[in-house]
């Protein structure tokens, strides 16, 4: 409700001149499992734009995906960084476009999401899991997360395991690392999360301890996160921020670094590459294909 309360503070910040260019460049992203630590990541890279675009630039934090997908949709914001199912639930209604991803070696980056358990619970399987489920406590993370909800519901639902009814209990952790902390303690029985980008963040920050989790299953690739603008903004505009993103390795690489350094060990091999809107059409295959499919918490 605070995340909303912000953004609606910036309908007028938000306009844009006649020729579709807005005074002030706003960008709305996910905070993540640690606000504070984004932000200060962000920050040099904020610097960065607002000095390749020639105007003020500004980041809008939430504590949550649906809250970004709000503002871009209601026009408070001109552009936001989306996970692969916010950007897939952003573009249900028309007026977005991508314009880059993350890349490894020119190539867009590709993560994993995981369902595991503590040692404690025996569970080895999924086998284990299925024949145990009305036993079982089962979290995603954040309702509008690929890795952490999406792509594990749709596994789940495959193998005869719907979620909604077939665990003692199924609740929303809130975020990546609520979803694998939960889970670490004991509070719940089975997480949902990418272990890319949530359980080795936290292996590597000495949270979590590699031997504290065990993975019973890891789905194929997912395509990684879109940096989204909103389609009415000026073209030449966008191609001046696309632009700005695709030269930020090579042209101010301890901007670019700080942040994706968070969640990725080797930033010298990463840069920024164009994204397309087909690159997400399986991830909308699955979500059209889960029967009432919910994101409220």
């Amino acid at each position: 409700m605070l995340a909303l309360l912000t953004l609606n503070s910036c309908r007028d910040k938000a306009a844009l001149d006649a020729n579709g260019v807005p005074g002030k460049l706003l960008i709305g992203s996910y905070g993540g499992d640690n606000p504070a630590q984004t932000k200060g990541a962000l920050e040099p890279f904020r610097a960065y734009l607002q000095q390749k675009l020639g105007m003020e630039v500004e980041f809008f934090y939430t504590t949550d995906y649906t809250a970004v997908i709000e503002a871009l949709r209601s026009k408070k914001i001109h552009m936001a960084h989306l996970t692969p199912f916010a950007y897939v639930l952003a573009t249900r209604q028309p007026g977005l476009e991508p314009i880059v991803t993350l890349g490894i070696n020119g190539s867009p980056t590709l993560y994993h999401s995981i369902i595991f358990t503590n040692t404690h619970t025996g569970l080895k399987t999924m086998a284990d899991v299925k024949a145990k489920a009305k036993s079982l406590t089962l979290c995603f993370a954040d309702p509008a997360s690929t890795s952490g909800h999406l792509i594990p519901r749709a596994y789940l639902n495959s193998i005869g395991l719907n979620p909604d009814n077939a665990f003692k209990e199924t609740m929303f952790a809130g975020s990546h690392a609520g979803s694998i902390l939960s889970v670490k303690s004991g509070k719940m029985d089975v997480g949902c999360s990418t272990s890319e980008l949530a359980l080795n963040k936290l292996i590597r920050e000495g949270i979590v301890k590699r031997e504290d989790i065990v993975i019973l299953w890891t789905s194929p690739p997912i395509v990684n996160d879109a940096i989204t603008v909103r389609s009415d903004l000026n073209k030449d505009f966008i191609k001046k921020i696309q632009d700005a993103y695709l030269s930020a390795a090579k042209d101010n690489f301890p901007a670019f670094s700080k942040y994706v350094q968070l969640y990725w060990p080797d930033p010298r091999i990463m840069s920024y590459v164009p994204a397309q809107d087909s690159m997400y059409n399986q991830l909308r295959s699955i979500a059209g294909s889960i029967k009432d499919l919910r994101l409220n918490k």
